[in-house]
């Protein structure tokens, strides 16, 4: 049986030196192989204790029961506030509230169907990207990264990712991605607020000019809708939304803050999630042909295929189970806890690592086998429900989940529609902003006969 790759686990015991550098360089290889079955881990640093948590019931007290008792830990955050500031993804409290206020009507269901042709317009230009690399072999994570972009600039701007603005975005968070560590040093050491945060200059650099041009994109917008000629997307519908409570919108500079997270999340994760999709199905040729006789019901651009498109549906989620986008989450609890019987400080860090609850042994059968027919077992019903979590869960689940749920099972039986995908050398995942590959997945792309 072929299983698809994981990382290798470290020994149980390293010193804080040690532990600090795997960390920095992959936080998945970093970790000791017990936390896939383990309901809790317990980790000690001079400074804070921190807990890994995998227990179902846990998971659903700290995420969806008591959400405010477990705010987002500041400490991992740290290194992405150069590009994000204040945005909806580090803020908790009444300023996250507010800004979610804003921000969810944007996403609800009915937006889906007005959102859905850009995102069909942005899956035809990735296929016809890829008819001049017929039959050569290429890093298919710069394809996915090029078309979540696209996807966004024409959701949220309703601009392709040719436009100036777009691909300048584009190319700079690409630079920002080989500058930003995972890890900044406020992670370790509580360091007080006035102290510099020691971030490298290109990562801030490359932080400031996205942030730049996010500015322009904004404020040419915000000009628009004064003048009564903003085009009805997601960024025109953001910035016209009053919170309900307070009657006030979002300023310029806070629709920068969430524009970067909308870029940062919207692309980003969509694009390891295809990727990874993307080689699963050459690893796997039997539902690779499968998808691909699904998708010839891709014929028109109507919301309804989204229906016809089960079996893409299931290997996506199936994907997103086996390499999540966001493989850990940080709380901190701002009272005292008791679990599994241990007393938790207050301040402590409780992590919720999506990676080894997706594989947990003593929840899922063949945690780390691809089978997207799991989802139709009981077992698969049961573990959907309490133990997968890529998007989050609870009040601080993505706004964008449903969003996802669309874009990349469209994209990806669009490729598979055209195109046969054969594997490359066996990628190593591993995670910085998101969990990728780390020199890259290489598939050999040849038109499908049709």
């Amino acid at each position: 049986m072929i299983l698809p790759p994981k990382p290798q686990s470290r020994p149980d015991k390293v010193s804080l030196w040690r532990y600090a550098r795997l960390f920095r360089s992959d936080i998945l290889s970093a970790q000791p192989a017990r936390l896939y079955r383990a309901w809790m881990a317990e980790f000690r640093t001079p400074f804070f204790r921190s807990y890994l948590i995998n227990q179902p019931d846990l998971v659903q007290r700290v995420l969806k029961e008591r959400p405010d008792d477990f705010p987002k830990s500041d400490r991992v955050n740290e290194g992405l506030r150069p590009l994000l500031g204040n945005s909806v993804f580090v803020t908790n409290g009444e300023t996250w509230k507010r800004q979610r206020r804003i921000i969810d009507p944007a996403f609800e269901g009915g937006r889906l169907r007005e959102t859905f042709p850009a995102m069909w317009d942005a899956a035809e230009a990735a296929a016809a990207r890829l008819a001049v690399q017929d039959g050569q072999t290429i890093e298919i994570e710069e394809e996915t990264s090029h078309a979540a972009a696209d996807v966004i600039f024409r959701t949220l701007f309703s601009l392709p990712i040719d436009h100036h603005l777009a691909r300048d975005v584009f190319e700079e968070f690409r630079a920002y991605q080989r500058s930003q560590p995972i890890l900044n040093l406020a992670a370790l050491v509580p360091l007080p607020r006035w102290m510099p945060r020691l971030f490298r200059r290109d990562t801030k650099r490359s932080a400031a000019r996205i942030r730049a041009l996010i500015t322009q994109l904004t404020q040419q917008r915000a000009d628009d809708i004064a003048a009564g000629t903003a085009p009805a997307d997601l960024a025109t519908k953001i910035m016209m939304t009053p919170d309900p409570e307070t009657g006030e919108t979002f300023t310029t500079d806070e629709m920068v803050d969430q524009v970067a997270i909308f870029f940062l999340a919207g692309h980003e994760t969509s694009a390891s999630t295809l990727a990874w999709a993307l080689y699963l199905m050459a690893l796997y040729p039997e539902w690779q042909n499968r998808l691909a006789q699904e998708a010839s019901a891709l014929d028109t651009c109507n919301f309804s295929v989204m229906g016809k498109l089960r079996l893409s549906r299931d290997v996506f989620r199936e994907t997103l189970r086996l390499y999540p986008p966001v493989p850990m989450m940080v709380r901190e609890n701002s009272c005292p806890e008791n679990m599994r019987s241990r007393e938790i400080s207050t301040g402590s860090q409780l992590v919720i690592s999506p990676w080894h609850l997706h594989r947990h042994t003593r929840l899922w059968d063949n945690p780390d086998g691809f089978d997207p027919d799991r989802w139709q077992t009981e077992n698969g019903k049961a573990c959907q429900r309490d133990a997968f979590i890529p998007f989050s869960a609870g009040a601080r689940v993505c706004p964008g989940a449903g969003f996802a749920m669309i874009e990349g099972p469209l994209i990806l039986s669009r490729i598979l529609r055209d195109y046969q995908v054969e594997a490359g050398p066996v990628p190593v995942p591993v995670a910085h902003l998101t969990v990728r590959a780390k020199n890259g997945i290489r598939l050999k792309i040849r038109r499908r006969e049709r």
